[in-house]
């Protein structure tokens, strides 16, 4: 049991580089162990203590206001944030920080977490593994076909991801999300298959950077094959001089769209994190707003790229 909770403390980089919070959770892990007890170790009752600390680290950060992402979104009839960090300079970049501590349903972004879960979990062996298709009518026609789980991630099948996620089940999907620092996920039987599409699940612009850093530093508590392949599911193209890694996610609450697309860029060695989360001002249309998201993200990029000499 010792070995257990020395594992679960190493793998937690915020309690880990925490001197008083990992001494807090090596207290509890000794005081268990004497009385021979040998209940899991409960982050939730740290989950408060580790939201706060990654508040502080978010503080140490440099932040600055770039206009000219308000003008990218605008001249796309969006509003919302764009937020970019260079872990180089240690400095966030946004229009709005005060939406990038807003938490909002994380749609298809959680594709990202679902899918290292599914491998961890064994629930999918590879990109290759293949999800079959039962016949019944789907939203997208692109999605009524049998796919290989890298399929089902770039086409973002829906219906295959809330069927991976049944297969996880709640309680090993909650163990999972509750190492992951994730969000604000509301997680039980009744909504394993949709909590992150409606619900009062949440997550900010700040805690999808700070889980895809972690992703990315490799601090998750995953193996390195799953880190591999995960990467691999979310690589978008290598143009415009840097590779491209991310995931959109779209869901609407109070009749407002929110549109995701969070991910980071490798340019010549170096790593800049994004996530941004806009609705648009103007009615449109899915097909309308998707692609905005994207490109409003990439011109962002192309400005940080551009400003810090990457």
């Amino acid at each position: 049991m010792i070995r257990r909770y020395f594992y679960i403390i190493l793998k937690n980089s915020i309690i880990y580089q925490n001197k008083n919070l990992f001494l807090l959770v090596l207290f509890f892990m000794l005081n268990q162990s004497a009385k021979g007890q040998t209940t899991d170790l409960p982050l939730s009752d740290f989950s408060g203590q580790l939201h706060l600390e990654r508040q502080q680290n978010t503080v140490l950060s440099k932040k600055q206001i770039v206009p000219e992402f308000e003008e990218i979104l605008s001249g796309r009839k969006l509003k919302g944030s764009i937020l970019l960090f260079d872990p180089k300079e240690n400095r966030y970049y946004s229009n709005d920080f005060e939406w990038t501590g807003v938490r909002r349903l994380p749609a298809s972004t959680f594709k990202i977490p679902n899918s290292i879960i599914a491998l961890e979990t064994g629930v999918m062996n590879n990109d290759s593994t293949m999800i079959p298709w039962t016949g019944e009518k789907r939203f997208l026609k692109s999605w009524e076909q049998d796919l290989s789980f890298r399929e089902a991630f770039q086409l973002s099948c829906v219906p295959c991801y809330q069927e991976i996620a049944r297969k996880i089940g709640v309680k090993r999907m909650k163990e999972y999300l509750m190492k992951f620092d994730y969000g604000a996920m509301e997680v039980d039987e009744g909504n394993i298959d949709r909590f992150w599409l409606e619900g009062n699940s949440g997550i900010s612009q700040m805690e999808q950077i700070d889980f895809l850093r972690k992703f990315y530093d490799q601090q998750l508590p995953i193996a390195q094959r799953t880190f591999e392949l995960v990467k691999k599911l979310m690589f978008v193209h290598n143009d415009h001089g840097y590779s491209l890694y991310g995931k959109t996610g779209m869901a609407a609450r109070d009749g407002s769209n929110n549109g995701w697309y969070v991910g980071f860029i490798e340019n010549q060695g170096k790593v800049i994190f994004f996530a941004t989360n806009v609705t648009p001002v103007v009615e449109m249309t899915m097909e309308e707003f998707g692609p905005l998201r994207i490109s409003a993200s990439l011109s962002a990029l192309e400005w940080v790229l551009k400003y810090t000499n990457h």
